[in-house]
């Protein structure tokens, strides 16, 4: 009976250190939770969530492959009218925490639009919502311009450190808004945090390529564009989080 207690004593303070039963399944259930409130705004196999800025159906430019959504660049000398153009999605987000995968084709450009207010009003995605920009680094002459490289909030902040990764490969694009306060990741780091709304960000706005765009980043809810720059650019795991 000697031996049996301290057996049991032992099992017992063994799975105590190890985080018991209880403990690991309150973990596993912590995970589950927060996995739950991510939602799929792309499910590998459709369009479906998405449009064409300015109505219609997604254009024949825009392709699925492999659980990719991509621009077919490569091919838009034979693109017909109406092929292309930026696409955005269905709903519209106030707080939320965006994350996607992306990768860039060799000297492409394209980019992240958020807080997009979708109307006959506006041409564009970028004249109301505001940009993370996507772009190859060391190939396009968009690089040269200081908040015009990829993670930046685009014309507005550069990032704090450069995390994009080589061409071809996928980099991880995180955006959170809440509240008036932005986050951008990119690959696990944060290189942009910025206060909007305030007296000091209209100030920044006025010094930026939008000064004269009474629109841009006055709509606090709005669609997020995946856009058309002409270039070839890859997306995936596309989801988002409403805060």
């Amino acid at each position: 009976m000697k031996n049996l207690g301290s057996l049991l004593m032992i099992g017992a303070a063994l799975t105590f250190a190890c985080g018991g039963p209880s403990e690991q399944t309150a973990e596993s259930t912590e995970i589950e939770v927060e996995e739950s409130e991510w939602r799929n705004l792309f499910d590998g196999n459709t369009f479906e969530g998405w449009k064409k800025y300015g109505g219609g159906e997604v254009g024949n430019a825009w392709k699925i492959e492999n659980g990719n959504l991509y621009l077919d660049a490569a091919n838009k000398d034979n693109w017909e009218p109406g092929d292309a153009g930026d696409i955005v999605t269905v709903d519209e987000f106030e707080n939320f925490h965006f994350q996607l995968e992306w990768k860039i084709a060799k000297d492409g450009n394209s980019g992240i639009i958020f807080l997009v207010h979708e109307s006959e009003e506006y041409s564009y995605p970028w004249m109301t919502g505001l940009e993370m920009q996507i772009l190859d680094n060391d190939g396009h002459p968009d690089a040269k311009i200081v908040s015009h490289r990829a993670g930046d909030l685009y014309d507005l902040i550069e990032s704090s450190e450069e995390t994009v990764k080589p061409i071809g490969e996928w980099n991880l694009a995180e955006i959170i808004v809440n509240n008036g306060e932005l986050e951008l990741h990119l690959n696990g780091v944060m290189v942009v945090s910025t206060s909007l709304w305030t007296p000091e960000w209209e100030e920044m706005v006025a010094s930026s390529k939008f000064k004269d765009m009474p629109g841009f980043a006055k709509y606090r809810k709005g669609k997020i564009a995946l856009q058309d720059h002409g270039d070839e650019v890859w997306f995936r795991n596309i989801r988002v989080k409403e805060l």
